[in-house]
């Protein structure tokens, strides 16, 4: 509550304050030019495309009351103009001809320094320098016309691999001297053989006696403390057990209280996105005369994330980042895929951005604070008014935003406090806000998973590309001319399509052989960060947990085990296998969710299988006597998503097509 209140009051206040806001882009510099790239491919009537790779350098004043939320920020050091500075790598994929473009920007918000704009459009595969032709994949977001940018957000991004970075300064306390304070790290041992942890920020001392390590196999379990004699510092930044070589237990959580030194100022982040991408919209050049290499070209930007970037975009919408310098709206709509309804672990003393919130894992870290909606509520917890949009409604900068997420958000992330308010009543949408669910998918990159991995099902390999695809075109013909996108497509509390986890028939989920069902997901925790909160600082760790006060509910399913609403693609209405966003680890033992995976369970291929198996889904050759049955369903399917504007006629063509080319129907059937 103290957070909220003191985040809300300062960035008021900003609002409040009628000055222009002294933060600017000062340097860019584009250090390599592929043009073209992908091959020299063509892209329908736009052409080939050229790529820019480069740095920014920015900065901004720690006076102005618009940088009131960043935590830290007067305590980092300045520069001869008394200004904060940072930079950020930058990566723009452009047409050679911008006259053939649709002079819209898509800001890929990167996933811990990584691509994945052109994973899920376009169905490429995992680059963070597309360059060949097979690195455009289907060549959707080229064809349509759009540039492609990125920049570096989150500053703990790994090095290597090409990963977007972006530096910030180091917060000193006032006389210079290093600040020292609690962090806390959580190891997550999901393989063999790790004999050292690495550390989030440098230890302030290596006596293990000023630290605690605990070990527990469950979220929920009481944490066990090591002796301070049974592990030690390898430096500053790693840890091992001893003796030496001992391995840390597979399957178990381990965490790290210590003191830790010289915390970033990561909320910057926020500063150096708005900052660029008002540059790249506005600018000529910049002080050294080096040209904008958008300079002229942009009409609309909008931004894609996925999952991490999607919690970093609601808390930049809800600081109020979206107005620029002389407040205008910086992104004009946003496409956020898994996000749930939770911000991060971005602006804060020792911000660790890459930490998340599920079931079993990152349970301990200040990810999920109210407000959870667009919408502006009270909490029936503490009595505080807030919501995402809040800040933006009082400067007319709110963007458009289509929020999108799987039936994983709802089990492992609290996903329905998205739409709901604090005592779990249906919200209706904001104006400018459309929710949809994708029916029964998992937490999915653009290459769906493959076998059981840590699992104790084969993982749900589903993924969102197609409808994804869809969905760009509607939210540009919102922005653009007004056009209405197909209404949300999200479970209700009022039609019974949301409900409490338990009991399993109030879900629905049915009964299947193997396939084990205990209703765990991640509740509505409510923490105690300690009495510094409020400023960014972190003095209670790890946090008590003060209960779990807010419903997390999750979609109720069809006899199949498929979400009942959403959107509902080709695999769910027309099935071969039981498909779920939820699923638990192999050790069943513990009975804990596995984080973002979900599940796939096969449909027998015959009724006589099926009840060899006492299975009582209906078996493949019982749903399509034919393969022609089988294809006539599928086709009636993709043609309904297509009427709905949830699939393009292109997706729906190849959709049919995979039916044509399939076994499926008759007593031949196969998955």
């Amino acid at each position: 509550m103290r957070r909220i209140a003191a985040v809300s009051a300062a960035v008021f206040c900003a609002l409040a304050v009628a000055t222009t806001a002294d933060a600017r882009i000062t340097s860019i510099v584009i250090s390599k030019v592929e043009s073209p790239t992908f091959g020299g491919t063509a892209f329908g009537d736009v052409g080939p495309y050229e790529k820019l790779v480069g740095r920014a350098t920015g900065e901004v004043d720690p006076a102005d009351p618009k940088q009131a939320a960043i935590v830290d920020l007067d305590r980092a050091p300045r520069n001869g103009r008394g200004m904060v500075e940072y930079s950020t790598a930058i990566y723009i994929l452009r047409p050679v001809n911008r006259a053939k473009g649709n002079h819209r920007v898509l800001f890929d918000v990167n996933n811990r320094g990584d691509h994945v704009a052109l994973g899920q459009f376009n169905d490429a595969p995992a680059s963070n320098d597309p360059t060949t032709a097979a690195h455009a994949g289907n060549g959707f977001l080229m064809r349509q016309g759009y540039t492609i940018v990125l920049s570096g957000w989150d500053v703990t991004a790994g090095a290597g691999n090409n990963r977007l970075q972006m530096t910030v300064p180091v917060a000193v306390n006032p006389d210079g001297s290093p600040i020292v304070g609690l962090s806390l790290d959580e190891f997550v041992i999901d393989r063999g053989g790790v004999t050292t942890a690495t550390l989030s920020y440098p230890a302030a001392s290596l006596d293990t006696s000023l630290a605690t390590l605990t070990t527990r196999a469950r979220h929920a379990d009481l944490p066990r403390t090591i002796s301070p004699k049974s592990w030690e510092f390898v430096d500053d930044t790693h840890i091992r057990l001893v003796p030496a070589g001992a391995m840390f237990q597979q399957g178990t959580l381990y965490e790290l209280t210590y003191r830790a030194t010289a915390p970033l100022v990561a909320g910057l982040a926020f500063a150096g996105l708005r900052d660029l991408t008002e540059f790249l919209r506005y600018a000529r050049a910049d002080e050294a005369g080096q040209a904008n290499p958008l300079a002229g070209d942009i009409e609309q930007v909008y931004t894609f994330s996925m999952s991490q970037p999607s919690r970093f975009l609601h808390d930049f919408v809800h600081l109020g980042f979206n107005s620029d310098s002389r407040g205008r709206k910086v992104f004009d709509a946003l496409l956020t895929w898994i996000g749930g309804g939770s911000g991060g672990f971005f602006n804060y003393r020792f911000a660790q951005p890459g930490r998340t919130h599920r079931q079993h894992i990152g349970r301990r870290y200040p990810e999920r604070q109210f407000p959870f909606a667009w919408n502006v509520t009270t909490d029936h917890v503490t009595g505080v008014t807030d919501g995402r949009l809040a800040r933006c409604m009082q400067d007319n900068t709110c963007p458009y935003v289509f929020a999108v997420n799987s039936e994983n958000e709802y089990w492992a992330k609290a996903g329905s406090l998205l739409h709901t308010d604090t005592r779990g009543r249906d919200l209706a949408d904001p104006p400018n806000v459309r929710h949809y669910l994708l029916s029964s998918l998992p937490h999915s990159r653009g290459q769906g998973p493959t076998g059981r991995g840590i699992c104790h099902m084969p993982q749900n390999p589903l993924v969102a590309n197609a409808t994804l695809r869809a969905l760009l075109p509607s939210l540009d013909a919102w922005v653009t001319h007004g056009t209405m996108p197909p209404p949300s497509r999200i479970p209700r509390v009022a039609d019974g399509t949301l409900v409490p986890p338990l009991p399993q028939s109030g879900v629905g989920f049915p009964d299947i052989p193997g396939v084990v069902y205990n209703g765990r997901h991640h509740e509505g925790d409510l923490l105690d960060f300690g009495p510094s909160f409020g400023s960014g600082i972190l003095t209670q760790l790890p946090p008590k947990r003060l209960g779990a006060p807010y419903p997390a509910l999750v979609p109720k399913n069809d006899r199949d085990g498929h979400n009942i609403a959403g959107v509902r693609t080709v695999d769910i209405e027309v099935p071969t296998a039981t498909y779920t966003g939820w699923g638990l680890r192999a050790d069943l033992s513990a009975g804990e969710g596995c984080d973002h995976a979900g599940q796939q369970i096969d449909l027998a291929a015959t009724r006589t299988a099926r009840l060899a198996a006492g299975d009582h889904r209906p078996s493949l050759e019982e749903r399509y006597p034919t393969h022609d049955d089988y294809v006539q369903k599928v086709t009636a399917a993709a043609t309904k998503l297509e009427k709905e504007r949830f699939l393009l006629a292109e997706d729906r063509e190849r959709i049919i097509d995979r039916a044509r080319t399939s076994t499926i129907g008759g007593s031949a059937a196969q998955p």
